[in-house]
């Protein structure tokens, strides 16, 4: 399984950014997908996910209401939106998966290389 994250970049406090998760290996479909991130210093937090269906979305508090995530199955890639972005947003965004199919709770056992956000004030 490879997971490979694009689009992050500089950007201006307010601003938007649209991160990519591309997925190869396996079945896109039958798997959760979540987006985490590090800031410099910290430990790796959580900030949103999606079930294999795309049914469902979960999100921080720190984000909701300003990143939503989704899927696109037929092109085997997972986006996180982020509207308002603020300097404390700033961190290395990596995407994650589980190893196995249609799970309810997502273990994630997969990672890709990440993608570097940064957001000046």
């Amino acid at each position: 399984v490879q997971l490979v994250e694009s689009g992050g970049g500089l950007v201006q406090a307010g601003g938007s950014l649209r991160l990519s998760c591309a997925a190869s290996g396996r079945t896109f479909s039958s798997y959760c997908m979540g987006w985490f991130r590090q800031a410099p210093g910290k430990e790796r937090e959580f900030v949103a996910a999606i079930n294999w269906s795309g049914g469902s979305t979960y999100y921080a508090d720190s984000v909701k209401g300003r990143f939503t995530i989704s899927r696109d199955n037929a092109q085997n890639t997972v986006y996180l939106q982020m509207n308002s972005l603020e300097p404390e947003d700033t961190a290395v965004y990596y995407c994650a998966t589980a190893s196995r199919p249609r799970t309810v709770v997502c273990n994630y056992d997969y990672w890709g290389q990440g993608t570097q956000v940064t957001v000046s004030s």
